[in-house]
């Protein structure tokens, strides 16, 4: 989550350094470029954290001690999202 949470800081900053006045138009879209990148890989993470929500939703077994959470669902792959270049 720390990673997505990052990209949005990311995100903010690039969408921010747009909005400038002094900002060149060659340097604004390639911000812009990059903004959408970012967003499209966030747009993937928020999709599989949804479907593993949803798998936990609809789980046929209450979580009990006999029961437990599967907490791999939630283990962060190592992948970078958004940042492909």
């Amino acid at each position: 989550m720390n990673n997505f949470e990052a990209n949005l800081e990311k995100l903010e900053k690039l969408s921010n350094d747009i909005k400038r006045q002094d900002i060149s138009l060659e340097d604004a879209l390639k911000d812009f470029e990059e903004g959408i990148k970012l967003a499209h890989g966030m747009e993937k993470q928020l999709d599989e954290i949804e479907g593993k929500i949803q798998i936990l939703m609809n789980e046929p077994n209450p979580l009990d001690k006999d029961n437990p959470p599967q907490m791999e669902l939630f283990e962060d792959r190592g992948e970078v999202q958004g940042t492909r270049q």
